[in-house]
């Protein structure tokens, strides 16, 4: 069994998968969408990873009618989601340490000891 990052698919065998012309592929490539990794002899191999996020790619474009620029922002936003949820588990997880009388150190303190004045406004 390969891993989920593991490039080991040829193109001929992901286009089969994903029921496209392996020159759609060749697109995906150059309009920077998927970077597939590259054999000595420079023959493209696709992981599973690939594979799913081209499968998102033929979502957006067949289902949602997106065209590929539109998919590139989309998947520079779900980067970006992806980075601040690993970001977010990680404060979690430090916030899980803190010391037995419930406070967090001072140096890892998200909210630091400063006065706010609030102001009402009435209608």
């Amino acid at each position: 069994m390969h891993s989920y990052d593991e490039p080991v698919y040829l193109i001929s065998v992901v286009a089969t998968i994903l029921d496209i012309h392996p020159q759609t592929l060749r697109q995906y490539e150059r309009e920077g969408l998927v970077t597939p990794s590259r054999t000595q002899g420079r023959m493209r191999l696709y992981s599973q990873r690939d594979i799913d996020k081209m499968k998102m790619i033929l979502r957006l474009t067949r289902q949602m009618g997106v065209n590929l620029a539109g998919v590139d922002v989309v998947l520079k936003l779900k980067e970006k989601i992806d980075s601040m949820q690993e970001e977010i588990e990680q404060l979690r997880s430090e916030l899980s340490k803190v010391n037995r009388n419930g406070s967090v150190h001072s140096s890892k303190a998200i909210v630091t000891k400063n006065s706010y004045d609030i102001i009402i406004f009435e209608d």
